[in-house]
């Protein structure tokens, strides 16, 4: 995938709607500093475009865009073209009967009926969502696109880090300052990862926003808002840095590596930046940040692996029945899960970890862990 043939992917779906520019177009995104910058890329290329019935929002938390709330929302809405962005590619049918794109680059589980699947993964380097949504915009509103080339670079630090190996990157931090692009990609990555989930403001503030220095100069009160979420996340990722990590090499041989889990507890979205965290004391291992505390009743689970490990292949060939159509997503090097408590113990257990990943519910107080055996 390149920027050519994703700007043709882009215009020929264009060219399909029905009423041309008057289409209703509803974009949903996901909630991340990947997501957001694709969303708000396409709403304001389409804009500048001529395409004014635009609208776009987040997914919330614990959502993702095949549950039945979410279609029963986007069915109110009732667009006549949905742009789903970010959040992966499931065979299950989303609106029926409306064209319908998705602009993604993780690993695919299929495509809807009917829809048209605009992805990156699969080629090396792997072009984030939000750089898709450059090479998109660059097709219908050059102009702009080069405007907002650091909405790309944001999606870039991002998911790739500081040496992604795109030139968009460079470009980025030469032309708009590296250190705003990076303060920038902090804040808007912290609404989600609150008790809220909610990262309404940080969307707004990229559909306003003209350059990352303008924004962090700025008075926005959605802002205000992102800092008080940054400083909400920091407070429960110091707490989730003293747990201890727990060790399992009952699948080192399948997998290509030792397992570790770090158990947390908080409402907090915390349990990826966990995983990240013990990558250096371990890079040869997979680690697992667990979040027995982040959703009533869940389980959830994020994964980071070292190169030449596919972690999405392992997750996929050990799904326990029961796990919904999201488990084992992601991208090859991080993914993950969310499992119900009565299907997270066995599964725990068959991944070779003791009784101190093992969780219970109780009615009144939510998940515990199991006492430690001595």
């Amino acid at each position: 995938m390149d920027r050519n043939e994703a700007g043709a992917i882009f215009t020929r779906f264009l060219q399909t709607l029905p009423q041309g520019t008057a289409t209703d177009i509803h974009i949903l995104t996901d909630a991340d500093a990947d997501g957001l910058p694709a969303g708000a890329l396409l709403l304001r290329a389409l804009h500048a475009a001529g395409y004014t019935r635009v609208t776009a929002e987040t997914r919330k938390k614990f959502e993702n865009a095949w549950l039945p709330e979410v279609h029963a929302r986007l069915k109110v809405r009732d667009p006549k073209a949905l742009l789903l962005v970010d959040l992966g590619a499931r065979p299950d049918e989303l609106l029926p009967g409306v064209p319908t794109l998705l602009v993604d680059h993780h690993a695919p589980f299929g495509t809807p009926l009917g829809a048209v699947l605009l992805t990156s993964y699969g080629t090396e380097p792997t072009a984030t969502s939000g750089l898709l949504a450059l090479w998109c915009a660059q097709a219908i509103a050059p102009a702009l696109a080069d405007e907002l080339q650091w909405m790309a670079g944001i999606s870039l630090l991002s998911d790739l880090g500081d040496k992604a190996p795109f030139d968009e990157l460079a470009e980025s931090k030469a032309r708009f300052g590296a250190t705003a692009l990076k303060d920038l990609t902090g804040l808007l990555n912290a609404p989600r990862r609150t008790a809220a989930g909610d990262a309404t403001e940080a969307l707004e503030l990229l559909l306003r926003g003209a350059s990352p220095k303008q924004i962090l100069k700025g008075d926005d009160p959605a802002l205000a808002a992102l800092k008080v979420a940054k400083a909400e996340v920091n407070e429960a990722l110091a707490v989730a840095r003293k747990a201890p990590p727990k060790f399992s090499t009952k699948w080192t041989d399948e997998l290509g590596a030792d397992m570790i889990m770090v158990r947390v507890d908080t409402p907090c979205q915390v349990h990826p930046l966990v995983a990240q965290i013990w990558r250096p004391r371990f890079p040869k291992a997979v680690i697992f940040g667990v979040n027995v505390g982040f959703r009533p009743g869940f389980v959830h689970f994020a994964g980071r692996a070292p190169r030449g490990v596919n972690l999405v292949q392992f997750l996929r060939n050990h799904t326990p029945a029961g796990a919904d159509g999201t488990f084992g997503g992601g991208h090859d090097q991080a993914s993950g899960g969310a499992l119900p408590v009565a299907l997270w113990n066995p599964f725990v257990a068959m991944l070779g970890f003791g009784p101190e990943l093992q969780v219970h519910e109780d009615a009144h107080a939510g998940l515990f862990a199991e006492p430690v055996s001595h």
